[in-house]
């Protein structure tokens, strides 16, 4: 498959890939198994800090959690540039969601959906994924989702 330049795509939508946020725990951001690269949950940090905290249904509004699942989207195809470059994706396989919400929420598919449709706009089919869209007591740090990803990539 010819390499992509996502990269320039990145541009053209207005978004910059943000450092690769550093572990909160015993883990590395991404590791590449064959042609197989997987990312450790990505919470929503902007410079460091998460700009909501909370579950949503209470202090964060859904669309606070969809700007938020965008969010750790990007920061995890940071985490995927930063190990193999982001041009060498050749498939988005599966995205896991996960969102910290109240018990009577039950809007997670549209929350992240923040995170699937910015791989769409970024990658095109390319970004087309398996996912899911789990509703959860509690994040680390209060976040309010966590995003993981598993790309494929060229060998």
């Amino acid at each position: 498959m010819a390499q992509q330049n996502f990269r320039q795509r990145l541009e053209e939508l207005g978004l910059q890939l943000p450092p690769v946020a550093a572990p909160v725990a015993a883990y590395v951001p991404a590791v590449r198994s064959g042609n197989m690269v997987y990312t450790s949950g990505q919470l929503p940090f902007v410079d460091g800090q998460l700009p909501v905290t909370g579950l949503v249904g209470a202090e964060v509004t859904e669309e606070q959690a969809y700007d938020a699942a965008r969010t750790a989207a990007l920061n995890a195809i940071a985490a995927i540039d930063d190990l193999v470059g982001i041009d060498n994706i050749e498939r988005i396989v599966k995205v896991n969601g996960f969102v910290a919400s109240t018990a009577d929420f039950g809007g997670q598919p549209g929350v992240i959906n923040g995170a699937s449709e910015l791989l769409g706009e970024i990658f095109g089919e390319t970004g087309v994924h398996a996912r899911a869209a789990v509703g959860v007591a509690a994040l680390p740090l209060n976040a309010p989702v966590e995003v993981e990803i598993v790309a494929q990539i060229s060998a």
